[in-house]
C-alpha cells in the first residue's frame, strides 16, 4: 500500500444503498471521476481505501457509470485517515483523461478541500 497522508475530516461515501467511511480527498477524486464516467457515458470498475466495519482500512470496490448514484457527507471521526496518494492520483488522472479541463465544483462543495497534484 502507498504511504498515506493526514486529513482530519472524513466523508461518509453513500452509494447502492450502503454507506462507506473514506477521506475527503478520496471521496472528492471518486466523486469527479465518476462525473466525468456519466458524461461520457461510460462505466468502470474502481478500487478505494475506506474504513470497515472493525475500524482497520480496507478496500472498496465500486463499478462507476451513469447510472450511478453517489453523494457524501462529512463526518466528524478519530479512526485514521485512509488516504492513498496513489489512488486519488491516478482517480484525477483518469478524470482528466476523460474531461482535459479540471471540474469545478459548485458552492455546496467548498467544505473539500482542493487536491493539488503538484505536491506529489
Amino acid at each position: 500500500m502507498a504511504k498515506l497522508a493526514h486529513i482530519e475530516a472524513m466523508r461518509l461515501l453513500h452509494y447502492a444503498g450502503g454507506d462507506m467511511l473514506t477521506a475527503d480527498l478520496t471521496c472528492k477524486a471518486l466523486l469527479r471521476y465518476a462525473r466525468a464516467l456519466t458524461n461520457q457515458q461510460k462505466s468502470d470498475v474502481v478500487s478505494i481505501p475506506v474504513i470497515g466495519m472493525g475500524g482497520g482500512m480496507v478496500i472498496a470496490h465500486l463499478l462507476l457509470g451513469p447510472s450511478s448514484q453517489l453523494y457524501s457527507t462529512p463526518v466528524n471521526s478519530d479512526v485514521p485517515d485512509p488516504t492513498d496518494v496513489e489512488i486519488v492520483a491516478d482517480l484525477e488522472h483518469r478524470t482528466r483523461l476523460l474531461e482535459p479541463a479540471r471540474p469545478v465544483w459548485s458552492s455546496e462543495m467548498q467544505d473539500i478541500l482542493d487536491f493539488d497534484l503538484d505536491s506529489l
